[in-house]
């Protein structure tokens, strides 16, 4: 299959590329940048060096391939999407721009209309886990956000089955730096960034409606307290996640919640050692990985439960994520080209 990038030179695209030559159903056939065209993959991607001898091409020269993924700041993807539309059959865009079913949405949290709300409900939401059923019968999927994909995989079988007390969940992410992209910002120098634990998002977020729409079961609308900080890592995304449940429930109880909705999942592992050091999810050993490690703890005075969920912000929660869709969508195993089991000590 005829796999090309657009936008392949920035974090997500590169990622996406470096999974998706070694994918034994794929040909990469194109990789877009405007910046730097007419070059090779490894001088912006040395990690790729004798790897790939593929060369940047501007996004003008695209041709027509079986499969695009859309690697493009927010904004971009939907404004040229007639363009993409006629290149290949089968899109996969890993920006924001079809996420949110809502159209409003984008205004409140993206400050304007959206180009083409008529397109957003022919893009599915991109994590297998919800909506695999769909993906595979979709031409077009939308990747998720980073810090909602962490927060509501930890979250969903709890909103699924109806346990959270009022509805209501407080979220505090922690991300490393490659979350921002690789564009340079004062908040990304490095004496500005080096040894920070930053609050950058304490409400507003742009990934909150996100969480909200693939939270929301049987009507049951979650109300969402949602903050994000930095942290110094490059990758890695831990999700803290604070609710009240059902006093009767018993840790025992939670862990057959959990296994019920993830124990056949090929990405989802629940971690919770009695003891240890990796007790609890760890983003660190996730380096590089399309895993999603969940963990949970009761308090044992209260009805207050707090859910962790850890993965690399740049794999499961974005290019890895993306190939994981791409194989449901194509009928591909699910855990081709993602094997990768993390690194570990790193």
């Amino acid at each position: 299959m005829k796999v090309s990038i657009i936008g392949a030179s920035g974090y997500v695209g590169g990622e996406a590329l470096r999974l998706l030559i070694d994918h034994p159903e794929v040909e990469v056939f194109q990789i877009t940048s405007e910046t730097y065209a007419g070059r090779y993959v490894h001088s912006v991607h040395p990690n790729l060096r004798k790897r790939s001898l593929l060369k940047f091409v501007s996004v003008n020269d695209i041709k027509e391939c079986d499969f695009l993924f859309l690697a493009l700041p927010h904004g971009s993807s939907a404004s040229m999407i007639d363009k993409f539309l006629s290149i290949a059959p089968k899109i996969i865009d890993l920006s924001a721009d079809f996420r949110l079913h809502n159209p409003e949405d984008y205004v409140i949290y993206y400050g304007k209309p959206h180009p083409n709300p008529e397109l957003l409900k022919k893009f599915v939401y991109g994590i297998p886990e919800l909506h695999r059923e769909e993906i595979k019968k979709s031409n077009y999927v939308t990747g998720a956000g980073c810090l909602s994909t962490a927060s509501i995989l930890a979250l969903m079988p709890l909103m699924k089955n109806g346990l959270v007390g009022k509805n209501e969940i407080t979220i505090e992410a922690k991300v490393g730096s490659s979350a921002g992209g690789n564009k340079s910002h004062p908040s990304t120098h490095h004496p500005e960034r080096s040894g920070v634990i930053r609050s950058y998002q304490p409400t507003g977020h742009r990934h909150t409606p996100e969480i909200v729409q693939e939270l929301t079961f049987n009507g049951n609308i979650p109300k969402i307290r949602f903050s994000a900080t930095s942290i110094e890592a490059v990758r890695g995304l831990l999700a803290t996640c604070h609710c009240s449940v059902n006093s009767d429930l018993t840790e025992k109880d939670i862990w057959s919640i959990y296994r019920k909705e993830y124990g056949n999942e090929p990405f989802i592992r629940i971690v919770k050692e009695k003891k240890g050091l990796y007790r609890y999810p760890e983003p660190k050993i996730l380096t590089g990985s399309n895993y999603c490690d969940i963990g949970f703890e009761k308090d044992e005075h209260s009805n207050w439960l707090v859910v962790m969920s850890a993965i690399d912000n740049l794999m499961k929660g974005a290019a890895g994520n993306g190939i994981q869709s791409m194989n449901v969508m194509c009928g591909f195993d699910e855990n081709k080209g993602l094997e990768f089991p993390g690194l570990h000590p790193i």
